[in-house]
């Protein structure tokens, strides 16, 4: 196996949108970094990278410009229009469900 294993103290990287990065295949893949929390420390560096190589992940750099950790968790606005209009990583029927109990 491929996968990058969680050292002793290390934590599970855990994206803005939600996604753990230690399920992603481009994570253990080495394809990718992981994007952290929007609030990690590590953030606003990763996003001016990501930048660079127009890989940029619109969900993170809104986390980080609003200051929220992660958006279903932290964000009033969540699901926003950025969920809709490219559902990643949730679908449509998640993201209608989520609204559904978010009202009750």
């Amino acid at each position: 196996m491929n996968g990058k294993k969680i050292k002793g103290d290390d934590k599970m990287k855990i994206g803005a949108c939600g996604i753990a990065c230690e399920v992603c295949g481009l994570y253990t893949s080495g394809i990718c970094e992981g994007c952290d929390a929007g609030t990690a420390k590590s953030t606003k560096e990763r996003v001016e990278r990501l930048k660079k190589l127009g890989v940029l992940c619109p969900i993170l750099e809104c986390a980080m410009k609003k200051g929220v950790s992660y958006c279903s968790r932290d964000c009033k606005d969540f699901p926003c229009a950025k969920y809709k209009e490219d559902p990643f990583p949730y679908s449509n029927s998640y993201l209608r469900m989520y609204e559904s109990r978010k009202r009750q």
